[in-house]
Order: C-alpha cells, then structure tokens, then sequence
C-alpha cells in the first residue's frame, strides 16, 4: 500500500511550503531512482541456483508451515505485495518466472510478510488494522483540502471557517503519518527474514547475498521517503494552521 498524497503544497504553499516540498520531493525521487536502479541491475544478474521468484516463494512458505496461501502472477513491474485478508501472494510477471536476484530477492519479501501474518507479528496485526480507516481519509484528503482552500478564498469567512480544512487536514495527515510510521518495522523486518530464509534454504550462495541485499535495501527507502513526506505535510499545514 502507497498513500503519499502532497497535495496541501499546491494550495497555498508559501516559503517553509516550498522547501518542505522540495525536501520531499527530492528525497522521494531519490529513494525511487535507488530502487529503480537496483532492481534494473539485479534483475539482469541469474541466481546460481535457478530458483524462480515463484519456487523461492514457495520454498520459504512451506518451510513455515504456511499451506493456504495462494501465490498469483500480477501485471505490472514491482507490483508484488501479500494480501493478507485474501491469503494471496502476488508477484508480477518478471519476479514470478525470472531466476533473477531481484526476482527472489522480491518474493522472499513477500513470503515474508507470509510469515509475519502466520505469527501474529504485532506491527503488522496494527497496520492492517489501521488500513481501512487510512484507505478512507486518503480519498477524502484531496477534496477537503482543495475544497477548503477554494472556498476559503471566496467566501468570507465568517460564512466558511476555513481553517476547519486545516484542522482536517492535520487529521488525516496525523493518521497517515502515524500509518507510514507503522509500515517502516513491518518491511524491514520482511526484509530480514527473506534475507534469512533464502540463505538458510541455499536458494542463494553467500556470495549472492549482496545482490539481494542491494535490492531490497533500496526498495526499503522508499518506504521512509513516504514517512518522510508525510511527516513534511503534517508539519507544513500545523505551521499553516498556527499563522491563522
């Protein structure tokens, strides 16, 4: 799940707007290049073993004791992800055939998260609880913000108080925050694990754990660059509510 909404930066965005904007939005392109660039690099280097993305998925499941969920071929690139109310494991199209370092690299993530929702794993149990009501606000962010501002500037404010839009903006920038916050533990730790499982089941050699590494490394950034963004646009509109 990506929910990196900026879109307070555009209303009415003012100097500390603009370089809190820069900020993430440099930190967000840099995170995304990283992972582009690693993937690109290790998705052309073949694992020794010959392991697909599906076989290590699978591998690192059944090692578990995991036997009910379901691993899908998604479109798309770097589109993988576990579904843990339907019990899916998806892979796109290249992670799930390719041999590749980043393939398997990618599905032992995922497989994972397989394991973290098998074990109960705590800040997993706590983001997925909070996802329905983060889905909701992040849909209704735009309109509020945009609506607000727009109103705000046309009527008086006496009629509208539009810094009620702010305040519902700090809202739901509070629970995205909080939400991002959240997700950070439940990948790294997804990240471990894979690294873990696929050296311990010899899908990958010692020398190959690098290339895995690399990639799930980077793919990790982007995940702070969403916090990081978040965080800026709850910051921003608290400055922006506390100068009116």
């Amino acid at each position: 799940m990506s929910i990196t909404p900026v879109f307070s930066f555009f209303i009415l965005p003012g100097a500390s707007g603009l370089l809190l904007f820069a900020a993430a939005f440099i930190f967000a392109m840099w995170a995304q290049m990283k992972v582009k660039s690693a993937y690109a690099k290790y998705s052309r280097v073949p694992s020794r073993g010959g392991i697909t993305g599906y076989e290590a998925a699978d591998a690192i499941m059944r090692k578990a004791g995991i036997r009910d969920v379901k691993i899908v071929r998604v479109p798309g690139q770097l589109t993988d992800h576990y579904d843990p109310i339907h019990k899916k494991l998806a892979l796109s199209d290249h992670n799930y055939r390719s041999s590749s370092l980043a393939a398997v690299g990618v599905a032992a993530h995922e497989a994972g998260h397989a394991i973290q929702h098998k074990v109960g794993y705590v800040m997993m149990n706590i983001r997925q609880t909070m996802a329905p009501a983060v889905n909701v606000a992040a849909r209704f962010l735009p309109f509020i913000m945009i609506g607000g501002f727009m109103i705000g500037r046309i009527v008086p404010s006496f009629y509208f108080p539009w810094t009620l839009a702010i305040d519902l903006g700090i809202i739901i920038y509070a629970m995205l925050t909080l939400f991002h916050l959240v997700t950070l533990p439940v990948e790294f730790d997804a990240t471990r694990r894979a690294k873990r499982e696929l050296e311990g089941l010899g899908i990958i050699a010692r020398e190959e754990a690098a290339g895995v590494a690399a990639t799930l490394n980077a793919a990790g950034w982007t995940y702070v660059a969403a916090f990081a963004g978040s965080l800026m646009n709850l910051v921003y509109l608290i400055l922006l509510r506390g100068r009116n």
